[in-house]
């Protein structure tokens, strides 16, 4: 009996052992049985339309410079109106009543990554306006930037080839002591840069910064647009999202910094030396004499114009992605007729001549050389005038772009006396 009592009692150790082991597993199983994994889903970016064209007459209005009597008051800045918090009820109950883990997640997520995104978002715009001033800046003390340009480019480096060089040539043949920003993902780059570095080696004054639209539109009704096109909920329509943005980026550019803004396939042939404040005609009613339409290819503004203020208005309020110009050369029509006699603008339409001395319907004629006598008398009659009255000419790229430069024609002309490499 007594050897019996003494094997039971050495053996409850092991025993002891055995079962904290089999509470482990148990416990183990019992983790693995009820562990949820919470799943989260990726929103898909608006993809960018096809590009169609249109053309919309528009009633003549005259050429005329506005004086200007008082200044906009503050109280004039108008802002969309947010969404309402119905809205966002509305957004998260389909997520509530699929999965509440999802919902708890998202809640957390909006409690700690808010301030750090917030803070990643100044930096980047402090960074962006650092670039931009401190290259402006850099070159002031010798005059190097009397001039300050700006172009948009939305497509790839590759894409950024003769024509647009050209351009670029053009631009410091007849502004030596200018500067250009590109504003550019593309360029702004090793390789991009790479473009550019021929100009760079000249002396000349010219580089490629990335844009930042949250900078460029905060505190004008274009903030709250983007901001809503960011989330997906502004149909960015059938005509290229990424032309829809440079119409708007090109406003946001002036009314920031201020300066001139040009088109790429724009060649400058004089200086731009007193004007100020202008934009131009591309027709004319040909009864009036009146402009009845004007482009947004060439603008030259000071920094926080208020006729520019009403062209960022104006997108904000009026975007249409499906109509082409509706949103840019439609859209600085439209202002510029209803502001026109009001106090606290001061501003200039130049007539056709200035900018577009030849129609998008009849580019084909400035690129064709000479058929015969009579065609040769008016190719130089037409060189003649366009030499003596316009300060540069836009090629209508989308119309001129597969158009071979013939010898003799108006644009071999212009092109061989244009640049500087």
């Amino acid at each position: 009996m007594e050897k019996i009592k003494s094997l039971l009692s050495s053996k409850r150790p092991f025993y002891a052992v055995i079962s904290i082991v089999l509470l482990c597993v148990l416990a183990y199983n019992s983790a693995t049985i009820f562990c949820i994994q919470v799943p989260i889903s990726g929103k898909k970016p608006p993809q960018p339309a096809s590009f169609s064209p249109e053309n919309v007459a528009g009633k003549s209005r005259k050429f005329f410079s506005v004086p200007s009597s008082a200044k906009l008051a503050s109280t004039v800045l108008y802002s969309v109106e947010e969404e309402s918090s119905r809205a966002k009820l509305k957004t998260h109950l389909p997520l509530l009543r699929r999965n509440r883990n999802l919902v708890v997640f998202t809640n957390r997520t909006k409690l700690y990554q808010p301030k750090r995104r917030k803070r990643q978002k100044r930096e980047k715009e402090n960074a962006f306006a650092v670039r931009v001033m401190k290259f402006f800046n850099a070159n002031s003390s010798d005059s190097s930037c009397k001039f300050r340009f700006f172009m948009t480019w939305i497509s790839s480096m590759e894409s950024f080839g003769d024509r647009e060089l050209c351009a670029v040539n053009s631009l410091f043949k007849t502004h030596p002591n200018g500067c250009l920003i590109i504003a550019s993902n593309s360029l702004d780059s090793t390789n991009g840069m790479q473009i550019l570095r021929p100009f760079l080696e000249k002396g000349l004054k010219i580089t490629a910064i990335t844009p930042d639209f949250n900078y460029l539109f905060k505190n004008t009704p274009a903030e709250s647009w983007y901001n809503k096109l960011m989330e997906g909920s502004i149909n960015p329509g059938e005509v290229s999202l990424g032309q829809n943005l440079s119409n708007l980026l090109r406003l946001g550019l002036l009314y920031r910094f201020g300066g001139i803004y040009i088109d790429t396939d724009i060649i400058i042939l004089k200086n731009f030396d007193g004007l100020k404040d202008s934009i131009g005609a591309q027709t004319i009613d040909l009864d009036t004499r009146n402009w009845s339409r004007l482009n947004n290819a060439v603008m030259i503004f000071d920094e926080g114009h208020p006729l520019l203020y009403k062209f960022i208005q104006e997108f904000a309020l009026t975007f249409d992605g499906n109509k082409w110009g509706h949103n840019g050369p439609y859209l600085v029509s439209r202002v510029v007729s209803r502001i026109t006699g009001r106090p606290g603008y001061n501003f200039t339409v130049l007539s056709p001549m200035a900018f577009y001395p030849v129609d998008w319907s009849r580019i084909g004629s400035l690129f064709e050389g000479p058929k015969n006598l009579s065609h040769s008398k008016w190719l130089l009659a037409k060189l003649k005038q366009i030499r003596s009255q316009s300060f540069a000419v836009h090629l209508w790229n989308k119309q001129s772009r597969g158009l071979e430069i013939e010898k003799g024609s108006i644009i071999q002309h212009i092109m061989s006396s244009s640049g500087v490499l």
